[in-house]
């Protein structure tokens, strides 16, 4: 196992208690509209959706009431047929869709899913096609972009025996399961990105409302209430120039309660056709980034402005927290990071090493000085007014949890356009980026809910480089605990493109030997490991531990964290000379400054052992391997995935010293208690069934071994890729079990394509490349 400064490989997990299946349900997170005007095309929603196994798309502008209608397709289909589960599933991205997908196995509750490395897609996948669970409707909401759902990802994983390389796991899309008991509808801006999922039969073009309906709706958004200037033309022109679209005649109406009775419709329709020239300049500036047409018609966005300005004027502190919200992911905005942030941003910025910034900000949050120094009770009285208004507004929602709010990706963007006018975009990004920074933890496995929640708002800032340097180390801090929660979760392009923003912005900052300098690029370093980029990493983390002996001292723990990382790297590249010289080192110098039952010791201690197994010094192998395995169990508990590692480790030894019954004993326990705990699909599960089924093949069990190595070569390819070094090494043991048997065809097929792969991806040179060779030789 790797270490570095900070992250460490190691986790504990707490074993789950059996649940009592609940009843069909909905899983939405918005209340029901009461003021829904019933729409024609409702009635064909309902028909495509009924039809079994059904996929069916929305296509419209934001705006045009997709969501609208398919919160209220569910909650109908919810009434209709109560033993039918509705779930909600957020689609703008990654991020977002995964987490609606651990509320959903949340909900089910799904045995498993408290995993933080089970595959929660896989999960749910296979619930949702149990007949036995019941019907089911799926709505994926707001698919801006389908190419994250049917590209196949591309991430890091870790395996035990062979080195770490990006692979290509299946698309999400593969996920949706396709039975005749479910029915999943999609909501979507694009008919082409709707074509990625369904056919062009099942789309559903969602336009504006009629004139009909959308009087319909602004008479009941604003209840019904009539001053006596809100007559049928002024109402119809109004809804004419709003283009009949429901986001802004909600907005209009909200607008108009709000300043009721000194205001009305016919006010309103003035207002909007005099601040229509004034807009067009605004919406001119820089409109590229807007990505609209000159000619296309703005009328949504100049009602945002309207409003916008409006409660500038009547609530400053409100539109302030508008403009602060526009920078986060728009969806599952916390509470907690809006609010005002004096308090943990100058801890945070205390507890930083660098000292090269004397940058005191203002902007401590979005209130000003004066709400600032109020009691508590009264900042949170004014929050909670600001948040009032917005909702009023329609500006924002909140989501049935109540700590959470939602905005429209295009809100944002119309609000960044709006502050880049007015000079104000990078004070609203600066602030952005403190109150995250304050907020984000380390990648410890103690904050992987937390991290969980708010790494789609570090993925958001991380394409919101600043330009101040004061506000870049916030920044590269921000991208630095993404970055180490993202080597926890095995995404392996995420971490190197954080890892390596991290590196350079502190190098220029910072200088190269500041130690949140080498923080960076030992993170960068796991990132290349992480990847199988081992000749990367290696330059990477001489320099660290060379730069680290200089300025700390041999012994420091940073520096022994280096030097493990070193070894680790000169082991996945064969170098077993070289990695037992610094591993030797390593634990010596923990034993002395850490204890002989640290857990940094005894990794140091299981490294040492593995490179001593690579060179058939089994009796010293397992002698160490013997106190790991007790030591872990005592310290950490038998179940704890290091201590299955041990136990894994020791069988090998046992494996390779021909004691096939104790090695055959430990690696079933492993392998059962690492499907229970980790999932089936888990590259320490994976390793775990390849060992046991080398076990099976040496004592001649050709059909045990065949169908364990079946499985892992085959779950391997899906989730590592086809040339990933775990791949290989299933595709080689499959190889080797074919041989045995005497199918010498398949299996001289098998080891073929491995060395050919081998040489490409690891080097002519290469132990495993070279055992490749060799066994192809005697096939």
């Amino acid at each position: 196992a790797k270490v570095q400064a900070g992250p460490t490989l190691m986790t504990s997990r707490l074993a789950e208690r059996p649940e009592t299946p609940p009843d069909p349900s909905i899983v939405i997170p918005f209340s029901r509209d009461t003021d829904f005007v019933e729409r024609a095309i409702l009635h064909q929603i309902h028909q495509k959706c009924a039809v079994p196994g059904s996929r069916t798309a929305l296509v419209g502008l934001s705006g045009v009431g997709k969501s609208q209608l398919a919160i209220e397709y569910a909650y109908r289909t919810r009434d209709r047929w109560p033993e039918t589960w509705v779930f909600w599933a957020h689609a703008s991205n990654t991020a977002r869709f995964e987490q609606s997908f651990r509320d959903i196995a949340n909900c089910v509750k799904i045995s498993g899913r408290q995993n933080p490395t089970a595959n929660i897609f896989q999960l749910v996948h296979d619930w949702l096609c149990d007949e036995k669970k019941g019907k089911w409707a799926l709505i994926l909401d707001s698919v801006d972009d389908a190419g994250f759902l049917v590209e196949a990802r591309r991430t890091g994983q870790d395996g035990q025996t062979s080195g770490i390389e990006s692979g290509n796991p299946r698309p999400l899309v593969s996920y949706f399961p396709q039975c005749l008991h479910g029915s999943i509808l999609i909501t979507t801006p694009s008919g082409d990105e709707a074509l990625k999922l369904v056919e062009q039969r099942d789309i559903i073009t969602i336009g504006p409302m009629s004139s009909e309906d959308a009087l319909t709706l602004f008479e009941n958004k604003l209840g019904g209430v009539d001053d006596g200037s809100n007559d049928g033309d002024v109402s119809a022109e109004l809804l004419v120039a709003l283009e009949f679209m429901p986001l802004a005649i909600v907005q209009a109406a909200a607008y108009i309660l709000r300043r009721r009775p000194r205001f009305s419709v016919r006010k309103y329709l003035q207002g909007f056709r005099e601040s229509d020239r004034k807009r067009t300049s605004l919406l001119k500036y820089n409109s590229k980034q807007l990505r609209r047409d000159r000619e296309a018609k703005n009328s949504i966005i100049v009602t945002w402005q309207m409003s916008f300005d409006h409660i500038r004027n009547i609530r400053p502190s409100a539109a302030d927290l508008l403009s602060l919200m526009s920078f986060f992911d728009r969806q599952g905005i916390p509470d907690t990071l809006l609010q005002d942030r004096s308090e943990q941003i100058n801890s945070r910025q205390d507890q930083r090493e660098s000292t090269a910034s004397s940058y005191v900000d203002d902007d401590t949050g979005y209130i000003d000085d004066e709400e600032g120094s109020a009691s508590q009770s009264s900042m949170s009285d004014g929050f909670e007014e600001d948040v009032s208004v917005l909702r009023n507004y329609s500006f924002i929602s909140v989501n049935t949890n109540g700590t959470t709010f939602e905005m429209h990706g295009l809100v944002q963007l119309a609000m960044k356009e709006w502050l880049e006018a007015h000079g104000q975009i990078e004070r609203w990004k600066r602030q952005f980026i403190k109150n995250l920074d304050a907020e984000l933890p380390t990648g410890e496995y103690e904050n992987w809910e937390k991290c969980r929640a708010l790494f789609p708002h570090a993925q958001s800032a991380a394409a919101q480089r600043p330009k101040e340097q004061d506000s870049l180390l916030d920044w590269a801090s921000i991208l630095y605990n993404a970055a180490w929660y993202a080597l926890r979760m095995r995404k392996g392009v995420e971490i190197d493109n954080m890892a390596v923003h991290v590196m350079k912005v502190r190098k220029k900052i910072l200088g190269d030997g500041h130690s949140d300098t080498l923080n960076g690029m030992a993170m960068v370093g796991l990132a290349h490991s992480l990847n199988g980029r081992w000749d990367d990493a290696e330059k990477l983390e001489v320099q660290v531990m060379e730069t680290r002996k200089t300025k700390l001292g041999v012994d420091h723990p940073s520096t022994l964290t280096s030097m493990a990382n070193l070894a680790s790297t000169y082991r996945n590249q064969g170098r077993w000379v070289d990695a037992e010289k610094l591993f030797v080192q390593v634990m010596e110098t923990r034993k002395t400054k850490l204890g002989v039952d640290h857990p940094d010791t005894l990794t140091s201690m299981a490294n040492l052992a593995s490179t001593y197994r690579k060179q058939g010094r089994w009796d010293d192998a397992e002698k160490l391997e013997v106190q790991v395995m007790e030591t872990s169990k005592t310290k950490l508990g038998v179940d704890h995935p290091d201590t299955l590692t041990s136990m894994a480790n020791l069988a090998l030894t046992y494996m390779n010293q021909g004691r096939w019954d104790d090695a055959e004993k430990l690696f079933v326990q492993v392998m059962e208690t690492s499907k229970t705990k980790l999932g089936v699909d888990h590259p320490d599960t994976l390793t775990s069934m390849a060992n046991l089924a080398s076990t099976y093949r040496n004592q001649g069990r050709w059909d045990d071994a065949e169908k364990l190595d079946v499985q892992v070569m085959e779950t391997s390819k899906t989730k590592l890729g086809v040339d990933h070094p775990d791949t290989l090494t299933s595709m080689a043991n499959l190889a080797s079990t074919l041989w045995k048997q005497g199918r010498w065809d398949d299996a001289e097929k098998l080891l073929v394509q491995v060395m050919e792969t081998s040489k490409t991806k690891l080097g002519v040179d290469h132990p495993d490349t070279l055992t490749s060779m060799n066994n192809l030789a005697f096939t």
